[in-house]
Protein backbone atom coordinates (compact mmCIF):
# COMPACT_ATOMS: atom_id res chain seq x y z
CA UNK A 1 0.00 0.00 0.00
CA UNK A 2 1.49 3.39 -0.94
CA UNK A 3 2.34 5.85 1.81
CA UNK A 4 1.09 9.41 1.65
CA UNK A 5 3.59 12.20 2.33
CA UNK A 6 1.66 14.84 4.26
CA UNK A 7 2.38 18.51 4.71
CA UNK A 8 3.85 18.47 8.24
CA UNK A 9 3.10 20.83 11.10
CA UNK A 10 6.61 22.13 11.70
CA UNK A 11 5.72 24.64 14.41
CA UNK A 12 2.94 24.97 16.99
CA UNK A 13 1.41 27.90 15.11
CA UNK A 14 1.63 26.46 11.60
CA UNK A 15 -1.65 25.98 9.73
CA UNK A 16 -0.34 26.31 6.18
CA UNK A 17 3.09 26.19 4.60
CA UNK A 18 4.79 26.86 1.30
CA UNK A 19 6.36 23.89 -0.46
CA UNK A 20 9.56 25.67 -1.45
CA UNK A 21 11.54 22.84 -3.03
CA UNK A 22 11.58 19.10 -3.66
CA UNK A 23 15.00 17.55 -3.00
CA UNK A 24 14.00 14.19 -4.51
CA UNK A 25 12.63 13.46 -7.98
CA UNK A 26 9.91 11.03 -8.99
CA UNK A 27 11.48 7.61 -9.22
CA UNK A 28 14.20 8.30 -6.62
CA UNK A 29 14.73 5.77 -3.85
CA UNK A 30 14.02 7.08 -0.36
CA UNK A 31 15.22 5.85 3.00
CA UNK A 32 13.79 6.82 6.37
CA UNK A 33 15.57 9.98 7.50
CA UNK A 34 16.33 11.25 3.97
CA UNK A 35 15.70 14.96 3.41
CA UNK A 36 13.01 15.07 0.74
CA UNK A 37 11.70 18.65 0.67
CA UNK A 38 12.03 22.17 2.02
CA UNK A 39 8.98 23.80 3.62
CA UNK A 40 8.60 27.49 4.41
CA UNK A 41 6.64 28.12 7.61
CA UNK A 42 5.55 31.45 9.02
CA UNK A 43 8.95 31.85 10.68
CA UNK A 44 11.54 29.64 8.99
CA UNK A 45 12.52 27.47 6.03
CA UNK A 46 12.90 23.89 7.21
CA UNK A 47 13.86 20.50 5.85
CA UNK A 48 11.41 17.59 5.87
CA UNK A 49 12.63 14.06 6.56
CA UNK A 50 11.04 10.90 5.17
CA UNK A 51 9.55 8.60 7.80
CA UNK A 52 9.13 5.62 5.46
CA UNK A 53 11.32 4.03 2.80
CA UNK A 54 10.47 3.16 -0.78
CA UNK A 55 10.32 5.04 -4.07
CA UNK A 56 9.02 8.54 -4.61
CA UNK A 57 6.24 7.52 -6.96
CA UNK A 58 4.46 10.82 -7.40
CA UNK A 59 4.84 14.47 -6.49
CA UNK A 60 1.28 15.63 -5.83
CA UNK A 61 2.05 19.23 -4.90
CA UNK A 62 4.74 20.84 -7.07
CA UNK A 63 7.49 22.93 -5.56
CA UNK A 64 6.75 26.62 -5.33
CA UNK A 65 3.16 26.02 -4.20
CA UNK A 66 2.01 28.42 -1.48
CA UNK A 67 -0.44 27.99 1.41
CA UNK A 68 -0.59 24.20 1.43
CA UNK A 69 -2.73 23.20 4.47
CA UNK A 70 -1.15 21.02 7.13
CA UNK A 71 -1.91 17.30 6.56
CA UNK A 72 -2.59 17.72 2.84
CA UNK A 73 -1.08 14.98 0.67
CA UNK A 74 1.99 16.40 -1.10
CA UNK A 75 3.47 13.16 -2.47
CA UNK A 76 3.25 9.35 -2.65
CA UNK A 77 5.85 6.76 -1.69
CA UNK A 78 5.61 3.30 -3.23
CA UNK A 79 6.61 0.55 -0.81
CA UNK A 80 9.11 -2.16 -1.69
CA UNK A 81 7.62 -4.50 -4.29
CA UNK A 82 4.99 -2.01 -5.45
CA UNK A 83 4.93 -0.73 -9.01
CA UNK A 84 5.80 2.96 -8.73
CA UNK A 85 4.08 3.71 -12.06
CA UNK A 86 0.83 2.14 -10.91
CA UNK A 87 1.05 4.04 -7.64
CA UNK A 88 1.72 7.27 -9.50
CA UNK A 89 -1.31 6.70 -11.70
CA UNK A 90 -3.60 6.17 -8.73
CA UNK A 91 -5.22 9.14 -7.05
CA UNK A 92 -3.95 9.77 -3.52
CA UNK A 93 -6.35 9.15 -0.67
CA UNK A 94 -8.08 12.47 -0.14
CA UNK A 95 -7.64 14.21 3.18
CA UNK A 96 -10.76 14.90 5.21
CA UNK A 97 -11.54 18.52 4.29
CA UNK A 98 -14.93 19.65 5.53
CA UNK A 99 -16.59 22.84 4.35
CA UNK A 100 -15.22 26.08 5.71
CA UNK A 101 -17.94 26.29 8.38
CA UNK A 102 -17.51 22.79 9.78
CA UNK A 103 -14.18 23.19 11.56
CA UNK A 104 -13.04 19.57 11.18
CA UNK A 105 -10.49 17.75 9.03
CA UNK A 106 -7.03 18.96 8.22
CA UNK A 107 -7.55 22.46 9.61
CA UNK A 108 -8.63 21.05 12.97
CA UNK A 109 -5.63 18.74 12.97
CA UNK A 110 -3.29 21.67 12.44
CA UNK A 111 -4.97 23.60 15.21
CA UNK A 112 -4.88 20.61 17.53
CA UNK A 113 -1.12 20.47 17.00
CA UNK A 114 -0.97 24.15 17.94
CA UNK A 115 -2.89 23.41 21.11
CA UNK A 116 -0.15 20.99 22.23
CA UNK A 117 2.26 23.86 22.78
CA UNK A 118 -0.21 26.63 23.53
CA UNK A 119 0.03 27.77 27.15
CA UNK A 120 -2.85 27.01 29.41
CA UNK A 121 -5.10 29.99 29.75
CA UNK A 122 -5.06 30.86 26.06
CA UNK A 123 -8.35 30.20 24.27
CA UNK A 124 -8.47 26.75 22.72
CA UNK A 125 -11.42 27.42 20.38
CA UNK A 126 -9.06 27.14 17.44
CA UNK A 127 -8.11 23.61 18.40
CA UNK A 128 -11.63 22.29 19.01
CA UNK A 129 -14.60 23.86 17.27
CA UNK A 130 -17.63 23.29 19.46
CA UNK A 131 -20.32 23.76 16.86
CA UNK A 132 -18.77 21.42 14.29
CA UNK A 133 -19.95 17.79 14.04
CA UNK A 134 -17.05 15.39 14.37
CA UNK A 135 -16.41 13.27 11.26
CA UNK A 136 -17.45 9.66 11.56
CA UNK A 137 -14.63 7.50 12.97
CA UNK A 138 -12.93 5.09 10.59
CA UNK A 139 -12.37 1.85 12.46
CA UNK A 140 -8.85 0.44 12.38
CA UNK A 141 -7.65 2.61 9.51
CA UNK A 142 -5.52 4.75 11.79
CA UNK A 143 -2.88 2.06 11.71
CA UNK A 144 -0.43 1.32 8.92
CA UNK A 145 1.10 -2.04 9.70
CA UNK A 146 2.88 -1.68 13.02
CA UNK A 147 2.79 2.12 12.98
CA UNK A 148 -0.10 3.87 14.73
CA UNK A 149 -1.16 7.04 12.98
CA UNK A 150 -2.12 9.53 15.69
CA UNK A 151 -1.60 13.19 16.51
CA UNK A 152 1.08 14.06 19.10
CA UNK A 153 -1.59 15.29 21.53
CA UNK A 154 -3.58 12.06 21.17
CA UNK A 155 -0.46 9.96 21.80
CA UNK A 156 0.46 11.94 24.89
CA UNK A 157 -3.02 11.71 26.44
CA UNK A 158 -3.24 7.99 25.67
CA UNK A 159 0.19 7.35 27.19
CA UNK A 160 -0.67 9.21 30.40
CA UNK A 161 -3.95 7.31 30.68
CA UNK A 162 -2.42 3.91 29.83
CA UNK A 163 -4.70 3.54 26.82
CA UNK A 164 -3.73 1.22 23.95
CA UNK A 165 -4.19 3.19 20.72
CA UNK A 166 -4.32 0.07 18.58
CA UNK A 167 -7.98 -0.40 19.49
CA UNK A 168 -9.02 3.22 19.01
CA UNK A 169 -10.94 4.17 15.87
CA UNK A 170 -9.66 7.38 14.29
CA UNK A 171 -11.87 10.17 12.98
CA UNK A 172 -9.08 12.36 11.58
CA UNK A 173 -7.65 12.38 8.04
CA UNK A 174 -6.80 8.84 6.86
CA UNK A 175 -8.35 7.51 10.05
CA UNK A 176 -5.77 9.38 12.12
CA UNK A 177 -6.43 9.13 15.85
CA UNK A 178 -6.99 12.59 17.30
CA UNK A 179 -7.71 13.91 20.78
CA UNK A 180 -11.49 13.51 20.63
CA UNK A 181 -11.08 9.80 19.74
CA UNK A 182 -8.86 9.21 22.78
CA UNK A 183 -11.23 11.10 25.08
CA UNK A 184 -14.16 9.06 23.78
CA UNK A 185 -12.29 5.77 24.21
CA UNK A 186 -11.27 6.72 27.74
CA UNK A 187 -14.86 7.55 28.66
CA UNK A 188 -16.10 4.27 27.18
CA UNK A 189 -13.48 2.31 29.11
CA UNK A 190 -14.40 4.05 32.34
CA UNK A 191 -11.11 5.92 32.60
CA UNK A 192 -11.38 9.53 33.77
CA UNK A 193 -10.20 11.99 31.15
CA UNK A 194 -7.89 14.84 32.14
CA UNK A 195 -10.34 17.49 31.12
CA UNK A 196 -13.95 16.49 30.64
CA UNK A 197 -16.16 18.56 28.41
CA UNK A 198 -18.03 21.18 30.43
CA UNK A 199 -21.67 20.66 31.18
CA UNK A 200 -24.17 22.33 28.90
CA UNK A 201 -24.49 25.94 30.07
CA UNK A 202 -27.76 27.26 31.38
CA UNK A 203 -29.55 29.76 29.16
CA UNK A 204 -28.27 32.55 31.40
CA UNK A 205 -24.68 31.33 31.09
CA UNK A 206 -24.88 30.92 27.33
CA UNK A 207 -24.90 34.64 26.78
CA UNK A 208 -24.35 35.79 23.19
CA UNK A 209 -22.06 38.44 24.66
CA UNK A 210 -19.52 35.80 25.81
CA UNK A 211 -16.07 37.01 24.67
CA UNK A 212 -14.60 35.35 21.60
CA UNK A 213 -10.83 35.31 21.06
CA UNK A 214 -9.51 37.71 18.45
CA UNK A 215 -13.06 38.81 17.57
CA UNK A 216 -13.41 42.04 15.64
CA UNK A 217 -15.72 44.75 16.97
CA UNK A 218 -19.13 44.76 15.34
CA UNK A 219 -19.07 46.48 11.98
CA UNK A 220 -15.29 46.26 11.62
CA UNK A 221 -15.39 43.97 8.59
CA UNK A 222 -12.81 44.42 5.85
CA UNK A 223 -15.36 45.98 3.53
CA UNK A 224 -16.66 48.33 6.21
CA UNK A 225 -13.11 49.46 6.96
CA UNK A 226 -12.31 50.08 3.29
CA UNK A 227 -15.39 52.26 2.93
CA UNK A 228 -13.90 54.70 5.44
CA UNK A 229 -11.27 55.68 2.85
CA UNK A 230 -11.66 57.17 -0.60
CA UNK A 231 -11.49 54.69 -3.48
CA UNK A 232 -8.04 54.67 -5.02
CA UNK A 233 -6.40 56.26 -1.96
CA UNK A 234 -4.82 53.01 -0.78
CA UNK A 235 -3.35 49.76 -2.00
CA UNK A 236 -3.75 46.31 -0.42
CA UNK A 237 -0.79 44.20 0.72
CA UNK A 238 -2.14 40.74 1.70
CA UNK A 239 -0.95 39.40 5.05
CA UNK A 240 1.64 36.63 4.92
CA UNK A 241 1.71 33.72 7.36
CA UNK A 242 4.08 35.45 9.77
CA UNK A 243 1.98 38.60 10.06
CA UNK A 244 -1.20 36.53 10.59
CA UNK A 245 0.51 34.51 13.33
CA UNK A 246 1.86 37.62 15.06
CA UNK A 247 -1.57 39.28 14.95
CA UNK A 248 -3.38 36.22 16.32
CA UNK A 249 -0.96 35.50 19.15
CA UNK A 250 -0.65 39.10 20.32
CA UNK A 251 -4.43 39.60 20.34
CA UNK A 252 -4.72 36.42 22.39
CA UNK A 253 -1.96 37.54 24.74
CA UNK A 254 -3.54 40.92 25.43
CA UNK A 255 -7.03 39.37 25.68
CA UNK A 256 -6.15 36.52 28.05
CA UNK A 257 -3.10 37.66 30.05
CA UNK A 258 -3.71 40.33 32.72
CA UNK A 259 -0.67 42.58 32.16
CA UNK A 260 0.76 45.05 34.65
CA UNK A 261 3.91 47.11 34.22
CA UNK A 262 6.86 48.16 36.41
CA UNK A 263 9.38 50.79 35.26
CA UNK A 264 12.77 51.72 36.71
CA UNK A 265 15.76 53.77 35.55
CA UNK A 266 19.13 51.97 35.52
CA UNK A 267 22.42 53.85 35.60
CA UNK A 268 24.67 52.56 32.82
CA UNK A 269 28.00 54.33 33.38
CA UNK A 270 29.72 51.44 35.17
CA UNK A 271 28.37 48.96 32.61
CA UNK A 272 29.61 51.04 29.68
CA UNK A 273 33.11 51.25 31.19
CA UNK A 274 33.17 47.50 31.81
CA UNK A 275 31.93 46.81 28.29
CA UNK A 276 34.76 48.91 26.87
CA UNK A 277 37.30 47.02 28.99
CA UNK A 278 35.89 43.59 28.05
CA UNK A 279 35.88 44.37 24.32
CA UNK A 280 39.39 45.83 24.43
CA UNK A 281 40.61 42.56 25.98
CA UNK A 282 39.02 40.34 23.32
CA UNK A 283 41.60 38.16 21.56
CA UNK A 284 42.14 38.88 17.87
CA UNK A 285 42.79 36.61 14.91
CA UNK A 286 45.53 37.08 12.30
CA UNK A 287 43.45 39.67 10.50
CA UNK A 288 42.97 41.67 13.68
CA UNK A 289 39.31 40.72 13.98
CA UNK A 290 38.20 40.38 17.64
CA UNK A 291 36.79 37.05 18.81
CA UNK A 292 33.73 38.85 20.20
CA UNK A 293 32.19 42.29 20.66
CA UNK A 294 29.85 42.48 23.63
CA UNK A 295 26.85 44.81 23.32
CA UNK A 296 24.71 46.46 25.98
CA UNK A 297 21.93 44.07 24.97
CA UNK A 298 24.17 41.10 25.85
CA UNK A 299 24.53 42.53 29.36
CA UNK A 300 20.73 42.94 29.55
CA UNK A 301 20.12 39.31 28.54
CA UNK A 302 22.68 38.08 31.08
CA UNK A 303 21.30 40.33 33.84
CA UNK A 304 17.71 39.15 33.29
CA UNK A 305 18.87 35.51 33.35
CA UNK A 306 20.70 36.04 36.66
CA UNK A 307 17.82 38.06 38.14
CA UNK A 308 15.42 35.18 37.49
CA UNK A 309 17.78 32.89 39.40
CA UNK A 310 17.94 35.34 42.29
CA UNK A 311 14.12 35.58 42.32
CA UNK A 312 13.12 32.01 41.36
CA UNK A 313 9.44 32.53 42.19
CA UNK A 314 9.28 34.88 39.19
CA UNK A 315 10.86 32.33 36.84
CA UNK A 316 7.51 30.67 36.18
CA UNK A 317 4.82 29.87 33.64
CA UNK A 318 1.10 29.93 34.42
CA UNK A 319 -1.09 26.93 33.62
CA UNK A 320 -4.65 26.37 34.81
CA UNK A 321 -3.64 23.32 36.86
CA UNK A 322 -0.31 24.40 38.31
CA UNK A 323 2.54 26.90 38.26
CA UNK A 324 5.52 25.69 36.23
CA UNK A 325 8.66 26.68 38.15
CA UNK A 326 11.68 26.73 35.84
CA UNK A 327 15.18 25.81 36.92
CA UNK A 328 16.88 27.46 33.92
CA UNK A 329 16.79 31.02 32.65
CA UNK A 330 16.05 30.66 28.94
CA UNK A 331 15.78 34.20 27.59
CA UNK A 332 14.08 35.03 24.29
CA UNK A 333 15.39 38.05 22.41
CA UNK A 334 13.07 39.84 19.98
CA UNK A 335 14.73 40.17 16.55
CA UNK A 336 13.20 42.30 13.81
CA UNK A 337 13.15 40.61 10.41
CA UNK A 338 11.52 41.60 7.10
CA UNK A 339 7.76 41.37 7.54
CA UNK A 340 7.69 40.83 11.29
CA UNK A 341 9.76 39.55 14.19
CA UNK A 342 10.96 36.32 15.73
CA UNK A 343 12.25 35.58 19.23
CA UNK A 344 15.23 33.20 19.29
CA UNK A 345 16.01 31.85 22.75
CA UNK A 346 19.36 31.97 24.57
CA UNK A 347 19.23 28.83 26.69
CA UNK A 348 20.64 29.00 30.25
CA UNK A 349 21.60 32.64 29.80
CA UNK A 350 22.48 32.87 33.50
CA UNK A 351 25.35 30.38 33.15
CA UNK A 352 26.84 31.65 29.87
CA UNK A 353 29.62 34.20 29.57
CA UNK A 354 28.93 37.55 27.98
CA UNK A 355 31.13 36.62 25.02
CA UNK A 356 29.20 33.37 24.52
CA UNK A 357 25.87 35.23 24.62
CA UNK A 358 27.22 37.81 22.17
CA UNK A 359 28.37 35.24 19.61
CA UNK A 360 25.22 33.13 20.02
CA UNK A 361 22.97 36.13 19.44
CA UNK A 362 24.91 37.11 16.32
CA UNK A 363 24.39 33.60 14.93
CA UNK A 364 20.73 33.35 15.94
CA UNK A 365 19.96 36.84 14.66
CA UNK A 366 21.62 36.22 11.29
CA UNK A 367 19.76 32.94 10.76
CA UNK A 368 16.48 34.46 11.98
CA UNK A 369 16.68 37.12 9.27
CA UNK A 370 16.93 34.47 6.54
CA UNK A 371 14.35 32.22 8.29
CA UNK A 372 16.77 29.38 8.97
CA UNK A 373 16.03 28.89 12.67
CA UNK A 374 14.92 25.49 13.92
CA UNK A 375 11.68 25.40 15.98
CA UNK A 376 13.58 24.49 19.14
CA UNK A 377 15.63 27.68 18.70
CA UNK A 378 12.64 30.02 18.94
CA UNK A 379 10.05 28.06 20.93
CA UNK A 380 9.70 28.06 24.70
CA UNK A 381 11.85 30.19 26.96
CA UNK A 382 11.03 31.50 30.44
CA UNK A 383 11.19 35.26 29.78
CA UNK A 384 12.19 37.66 27.01
CA UNK A 385 13.91 40.94 26.19
CA UNK A 386 12.67 43.51 23.68
CA UNK A 387 15.19 46.31 23.12
CA UNK A 388 14.27 49.39 21.08
CA UNK A 389 17.07 51.52 22.48
CA UNK A 390 18.95 51.50 19.17
CA UNK A 391 15.98 53.35 17.65
CA UNK A 392 16.14 56.09 20.27
CA UNK A 393 12.99 54.93 22.10
CA UNK A 394 13.12 56.11 25.71
CA UNK A 395 10.62 53.66 27.19
CA UNK A 396 7.74 51.41 26.11
CA UNK A 397 5.61 48.49 27.28
CA UNK A 398 6.09 45.12 25.59
CA UNK A 399 3.39 42.48 25.17
CA UNK A 400 4.10 39.20 26.96
CA UNK A 401 4.91 36.35 24.57
CA UNK A 402 3.24 33.13 25.84
CA UNK A 403 4.26 30.90 27.56
CA UNK A 404 6.36 33.53 29.34
CA UNK A 405 5.12 35.31 32.46
CA UNK A 406 7.36 38.36 31.94
CA UNK A 407 9.03 40.41 29.24
CA UNK A 408 11.55 43.23 29.73
CA UNK A 409 11.35 46.30 27.47
CA UNK A 410 14.63 48.23 27.30
CA UNK A 411 14.90 51.81 26.10
CA UNK A 412 17.84 53.93 25.00
CA UNK A 413 20.67 54.94 27.29
CA UNK A 414 20.82 58.73 27.50
CA UNK A 415 22.54 61.43 29.49
CA UNK A 416 20.28 62.88 32.18
CA UNK A 417 20.70 65.21 35.12
CA UNK A 418 20.35 63.34 38.41
CA UNK A 419 20.92 64.17 42.05
CA UNK A 420 23.99 62.59 43.66
CA UNK A 421 25.07 63.40 47.20
CA UNK A 422 22.62 66.28 47.24
CA UNK A 423 24.02 67.92 44.12
CA UNK A 424 23.09 67.74 40.43
CA UNK A 425 25.18 65.42 38.29
CA UNK A 426 25.06 63.93 34.82
CA UNK A 427 24.60 60.16 34.42
CA UNK A 428 23.74 57.76 31.61
CA UNK A 429 20.33 56.25 32.39
CA UNK A 430 18.28 53.54 30.70
CA UNK A 431 14.57 53.14 31.38
CA UNK A 432 13.35 49.54 31.48
CA UNK A 433 9.77 48.29 31.89
CA UNK A 434 8.89 44.81 33.10
CA UNK A 435 5.54 43.48 31.84
CA UNK A 436 4.14 40.83 34.21
CA UNK A 437 1.38 38.22 34.00
CA UNK A 438 -0.62 39.03 37.13
CA UNK A 439 -1.92 35.44 37.30
CA UNK A 440 1.62 34.23 38.00
CA UNK A 441 3.40 37.27 39.45
CA UNK A 442 2.06 39.76 41.97
CA UNK A 443 3.24 43.35 42.25
CA UNK A 444 5.74 42.80 45.07
CA UNK A 445 7.29 39.81 43.33
CA UNK A 446 7.60 41.71 40.07
CA UNK A 447 9.21 44.61 41.94
CA UNK A 448 11.71 42.20 43.50
CA UNK A 449 12.63 40.84 40.06
CA UNK A 450 13.14 44.23 38.40
CA UNK A 451 15.11 45.43 41.45
CA UNK A 452 17.44 42.43 41.10
CA UNK A 453 17.87 43.27 37.42
CA UNK A 454 18.62 46.94 38.20
CA UNK A 455 21.24 45.95 40.78
CA UNK A 456 23.05 43.71 38.27
CA UNK A 457 23.01 46.39 35.55
CA UNK A 458 24.37 49.04 37.94
CA UNK A 459 26.98 46.67 39.42
CA UNK A 460 27.95 44.72 36.27
CA UNK A 461 31.05 43.10 37.76
CA UNK A 462 28.61 40.78 39.59
CA UNK A 463 27.83 39.24 36.17
CA UNK A 464 31.44 38.16 35.73
CA UNK A 465 31.83 36.18 38.95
Amino acid sequence: MPTNILMPALSPTMEKGNLAKWLKKEGDSIKAGDIIAEIETDKATMEVEAVDEGTLAKIVVPEGTSDVPVNDVIGLIAAEGEDAKLVAGAAPVAEAKPPAKSGGGAANEAKESEAVSAPAGLPQDRARTADAPAPAPVANVAHNGERIVASPLAKRIAKEAGLDLSGVAGSGPHGRVVERDVRSAMATAGRPAEAKAPAQPTPAAASPAAPQPAAKPAGASDEATKKLFAAGSFTEAPHDGMRKTIARRLVEAKSTIPHFYLTVDCELDALLKLRETVNAAAPKDRDGKPAFKVSVNDFIVKALGLALQRVPDANVTWTEAAMLKHTRSDIGVAVSIPGGLVTPVVRSADTKTLSAISNEMKDLGARARVRKLKPEEYQGGTSAVSNLGMFGIKDFQAVINPPHATILAAGAGEKRVVVKDGAPAVATLMSVTLSCDHRAIDGALGAELISAFKSLIEHPMAMLV
